[in-house]
């Protein structure tokens, strides 16, 4: 190979070199500023292809896309000074990359500790002040759009980042507070049913003594009407006999004795012992009742 060879080989070679080092590529997902002699002279640098000066312009990127923070669980106090176990996260982006890069070198890991911190104490003041049904239920919603409101402008202005949502994973008691918490609520409870049983019993006894009370009425209505019905049938009953024997009073006698022939004298083994002249054999001595 010859030395004009050697020569034109080295010359590409430059030439690539200073090629690959003068061109660099914004994602769309990327923000970028650009530095020279490491002070910054594009805060901003717009999504595509640029020209840099070789070792003279360097260029910092990072993720311009939503980015998630999870924040250690942490024990917050409410307002009763009851401790509470508190897991979240939140979602943010960068908003200023002049101040993402001052504050943090452009280190998404840093960013993500700063932008914890923040929240913890945020967290920290808003259930401090709230009490605890209010933080798990009455106002959890509340408490998460006041404390991202919060967050943007401490963070827009301290991290050049939009804090865009804060959410609270998961509440707990402390292991030393949940027993006592458990008696107390199971204690109130079984309050609770004991006064919803006493007042079921209560309501019970007064159905029963009501249906006991109209079952009295209704047998003493029924008996009294069963009493009207049965003297009016005794009363016309009587009043039949009476007219039937005021009719033929001989008859009458005569059925009535033949009744008591049939009574007396049903069974096989029946003894009776009456004088032969007795009024009771009156008709079988004479068909006619005579004596």
């Amino acid at each position: 190979m010859s030395g004009r060879n050697v020569t034109f080989i080295f010359i590409a070679l430059a030439v690539l070199l200073l090629l690959s080092n003068s061109l660099y590529v914004i994602k769309e997902t990327e923000r970028g500023v650009l530095l020279q002699f490491g002070e910054m002279v594009n805060p901003n640098i717009e999504p595509g292809l640029h020209i840099k000066i070789p070792f003279v312009n360097s260029v910092r990127k990072f993720d311009g896309r939503v980015l998630t923070v999870d924040s250690t669980p942490e024990r917050y106090f409410t307002q009763e000074k009851k401790a509470l176990i508190v897991d979240s996260y939140a979602k943010f982006k960068v908003s200023d990359t002049a101040k993402f890069y001052t504050a943090t070198g452009g280190d998404e890991t840093r960013a993500m500790a700063l932008l914890a911190q923040r929240i913890n104490d945020g967290l920290r003041n808003q259930v401090a002040i709230r009490t605890i049904q209010e933080v798990v239920s009455g106002e959890r919603d509340e408490l998460m759009q006041a404390l991202t409101s919060e967050l943007t402008t401490v963070a827009r202005e301290g991290l050049g980042v939009e804090v865009i949502d804060v959410r609270v994973k998961q509440i707990d008691l402390p292991p030393d507070v949940s027993e006592s918490v458990y008696q107390r609520m199971n204690a109130e409870r079984e309050k609770e049913a004991r006064e919803h049983r006493s007042q079921g019993e209560e309501l019970a006894e007064g159905i029963r003594a009501a249906a006991d009370r109209a079952v009295t009425v209704l047998q003493a209505n029924a008996y009294r009407d069963s009493e009207l019905i049965r003297g009016e049938g005794d009363a016309i009953a009587t009043s039949v006999y009476a007219q039937a024997f005021n009719e033929d009073p001989e008859f009458y006698s005569f059925t009535r004795s033949l009744r008591a022939y049939q009574d007396a004298f049903q069974g096989n083994g029946d003894i009776m012992l009456v004088q032969p002249d007795s009024e009771f054999f009156r008709y079988l001595k004479d068909s006619a009742g005579g004596k």
